[in-house]
């Protein structure tokens, strides 16, 4: 075997790249394996890990792989097969598992793939725990701790897991609500959730028309899901729903449509949230918590309706932190991440879904009519892509300086933590002031 490079393998939202180049590979897929069951052994805690996968052909090669390292170390691992993500820490509460591990690339091609870690109380790794496991699949160094012949860790199947899912997302509506009469457009992705999302509005009595239902390991989030909303919305238009709904490759995320066919802002459908819950008492502590990237239309209704915003990094688990630390009901991102504290610890599509259509059938109005809450502030987005180096570390004492010469306006560049992208967001009074802006980063970053 190669020697393994001196290289990070954790990013912003666990461990991501394309398929067969470091990390993502057979060979570190075993060591993450080790590294695991090496922490696992260290902290003297059960030996159990979940592992769940989404639907692409890679993770035919990465489930067996993490099995192995997990088993070689006396690990008992259990397979779960094709789950969302928010599936995982259910299932680690539900089973008393140590860790949990979602094979995904999220919403990335498909020739990506990567992984999601959770602990045993079915959160996200801390900074400090991803270090440890990461210097330990670096140092490689797990010869002295192999298990014993007879004491090798067991890999078994779980039988009906996504019957088990199904029943915890469908908790999240009150007791006797059916979604009959409402025509629902579901748009799966290709991933994670094609049997799952369909089923649960079946069986709420919605009419549902599936898109996105038929994966084949290799077209995840291929002209279809929440990156691709164009095929949903045409559905929806073309169909005469009342609603759309989109997911991403494993299912975290939500992106909705209304009748018209027409996509509703992240923000936008963040306020009729908002709002409902705070109509129905829901927000006891009075604050929710969005990421910095978030319109600032947003953060001006919330403090007319009296509530804290609680302004958060990108990533939902740093929106989950927060939420965490300030017993916070609702929080979540523009990309559509939402996390409903009372029901999940990390953004779940098919319970934010829910929750939208919940809204929808106590409303009785189109969403059309209710989706107008604020009045978004110009803004603009873009995606800078890079090869190999990450050129902003270079540049950002000219970004920094273009922020400060610009304070009257909201001017955010980040490195993304899952894809060879500068993120770059400016809002301002008009887009024309934003368009030059955003030249200007263009044109600081293209240097480099």
């Amino acid at each position: 075997m190669t020697a393994l490079k001196k290289n990070k393998i954790f990013g912003t939202d666990g461990i991501r790249g394309m398929v067969n180049k470091y990390p993502i590979t057979s060979e570190v897929a075993v060591k993450i394996g080790l590294a695991i069951g090496s922490y696992i052994n260290s902290v003297k805690t059960g030996k159990k890990v979940i592992i769940a996968k989404d639907t692409r052909l890679s993770g035919y090669m990465i489930e067996p792989a993490l099995t192995s390292g997990l088993i070689s170390l006396g690990i008992d691992v259990i397979l779960v097969g094709p789950m969302p993500t928010p599936s995982v820490p259910m299932l680690i509460k539900s089973l008393r598992a140590d860790f949990g591990i979602m094979i995904t690339a999220s919403h990335n091609p498909g020739h990506d793939n990567g992984m999601k870690i959770f602990d045993n109380n079915g959160r996200k790794l801390d900074k400090k725990t991803q270090e440890i496991i990461e210097n330990r699949v670096l140092q490689n160094k797990f010869t002295d701790e192999l298990a014993e012949p007879n004491n090798l860790g067991r890999a078994s199947r779980l039988e009906d897991v996504q019957g088990r899912y199904i029943e915890h997302i469908k908790r999240s509506v009150p007791k006797n609500t059916s979604f009959k009469g409402l025509k629902i457009v579901i748009d799966c992705a290709n991933g994670s959730a094609y049997k799952i999302a369909p089923t649960v509005l079946w069986e709420l009595g919605a009419e549902i028309i599936k898109v996105g239902c038929e994966p084949n390991g290799l077209n995840i989030n291929d002209k279809c899901g929440s990156t691709k909303p164009e095929t949903f919305c045409q559905k929806v238009r073309e169909t005469n729903a009342n609603i759309g709904i989109a997911l991403d490759g494993d299912a975290d995320r939500v992106v909705i449509c209304d009748e018209k066919g027409e996509l509703i802002m992240g923000d936008s459908l963040m306020a009729l949230i908002i709002h409902h819950l705070y109509q129905t008492r829901q927000l006891e502590c009075n604050g929710v918590a969005i990421t910095k990237v978030s319109n600032n239309a947003l953060v001006n209704f919330c403090h007319k309706l009296g509530l804290q915003t609680f302004i958060t990094d990108v990533g939902d688990k740093k929106v989950y932190d927060v939420m965490e630390e300030h017993g916070l009901k609702f929080g979540g991102e523009e990309s559509g991440h939402l996390i409903f504290s009372e029901f999940s610890n990390t953004g779940d599509g098919i319970v934010s879904a829910l929750q939208i259509l919940s809204i929808l059938k106590i409303k009785q109005e189109p969403l059309s009519k209710l989706r107008h809450l604020i009045k978004l502030f110009p803004q603009q987005k873009l995606n800078i892509p890079f090869i190999k180096e990450n050129p902003l570390p270079k540049v950002q004492k000219k970004i920094d300086a273009l922020i400060n010469n610009n304070k009257e306006m909201k001017i955010i560049v980040r490195t993304s933590g899952t894809e060879h992208f500068i993120r770059v967001v400016v809002e301002g009074k008009n887009n024309i002031q934003i368009s030059k802006i955003l030249r200007e980063i263009q044109k600081i970053i293209k240097t480099k």
